[in-house]
């Protein structure tokens, strides 16, 4: 295309209300993201009604704030791209509300965008360089997902987690503990000042599926473990065991992730979502593919987690394609990836 594309991003799939600017799918003129994690603290997780009516509460003053950042009227805009999900239902309908209301009103195009696909595209943003083919992890509190990109929005997911992802278990650790909400920074946080080696907690692997993940059995044993020593009257040493159980969890994401590299005959892998901020999973990440001659790409921190600029950046490839969607969008909480 020989002119710019400007789109308008919206995300809401879950506690952050995010708009932003995006040009061309890696120029970033505005990211506003107006986060509710200070209020959900108080409940230990997502209350997902509260996440829905602070979503109603900002959505608008986010829209204008990238507007007036980006220094772009509606009226440049070239199409208006929402998540429809994976996500809750009740988040993902004020964005999907949002964006075709703005979509029928200027009749602008709509470009509706999975939500893991943009997690994804968080890569293109600082690494002008990166392209498919590559390998990429998503590791999340909802994902946990091992991916071929072969092109543009053409996804092969070759692993994914059985039960609790990655993120998700982060945070019940975090909760046994006593770190509190969220858990993946504060286990981050303490785990610099524990012994990696202190506990022998287990790795899993699926024979029949080696690049599927599983994490319930890996906190089901940090709770037995705390339960144990209770009884005991062990003292517990949080660090060691926040620095163990993170061990556990990187070792896994990381031999898989080189594994899937090396079969698939590809030189570069991402990582993306919130956990791909963790410094443990990219030291481990970066020590590995330094080891085997690869080539590593990993977002900001503020692209990592939940943000509206991934978003325009994955729904820019959908729009030069000349995908659409009609005003009968709606929000799919359980949409799989690669799925119309």
């Amino acid at each position: 295309m020989t002119k710019d594309a400007i789109i308008l991003a919206i995300e809401s799939s879950c506690d952050e209300t995010a708009a932003a600017v995006v040009k061309n799918g890696r120029e970033v003129l505005s990211n506003v993201i107006s986060s509710q994690i200070e209020l959900h603290k108080l409940y230990g997780g997502v209350v997902p009604e509260i996440a829905s009516r602070k979503h109603i509460e900002k959505i608008n003053q986010v829209i204008e704030e990238a507007l007036d950042q980006a220094k772009v009227s509606l009226q440049e805009i070239d199409g208006i791209a929402v998540t429809y999900g994976p996500g809750l239902v009740g988040a993902l309908l004020v964005g999907v509300a949002e964006a075709k209301a703005i979509s029928f009103a200027l009749n602008k195009p709509l470009i509706g965008v999975h939500h893991i696909e943009g997690h994804i595209s968080a890569n293109y943003i600082e690494n002008k360089e990166l392209e498919p083919p590559f390998i990429c992890l998503i590791v999340s509190g909802g994902h946990t997902h091992l991916v071929l990109v072969n092109d543009y929005g053409e996804y092969e997911i070759i692993g994914h987690t059985r039960d609790d992802a990655a993120g998700e278990a982060f945070d019940k650790v975090a909760r046994a503990i006593g770190l509190g909400y969220p858990g993946g920074p504060k286990i981050d946080k303490l785990a610099k000042e524990g012994n990696k080696e202190a506990v022998a907690f287990p790795r899993a692997n699926i024979e029949e599926a080696p690049y599927d993940f599983s994490f319930s059995g890996l906190k089901s044993a940090v709770l037995n473990h705390l339960n144990s020593c209770e009884m005991k009257k062990i003292e517990v040493n949080k660090a060691d065991i926040a620095a163990s159980f993170q061990e556990a969890v990187v070792d896994v994401l990381v031999s898989k992730t080189i594994m899937a590299a090396e079969e698939y005959g590809l030189d570069r892998i991402a990582i993306a979502g919130g956990v791909a901020a963790n410094s443990a999973l990219r030291d481990g990440m970066n020590k590995k593919c330094q080891e085997k001659g690869l080539k590593l790409y990993y977002p900001s921190p503020i692209y990592c987690t939940d943000n509206a600029a991934m978003i325009g950046s994955a729904a820019y490839y959908e729009y030069i394609k000349g995908i659409r969607h009609g005003l009968d969008l709606n929000a799919v909480p359980n949409l799989r990836l690669g799925q119309r």
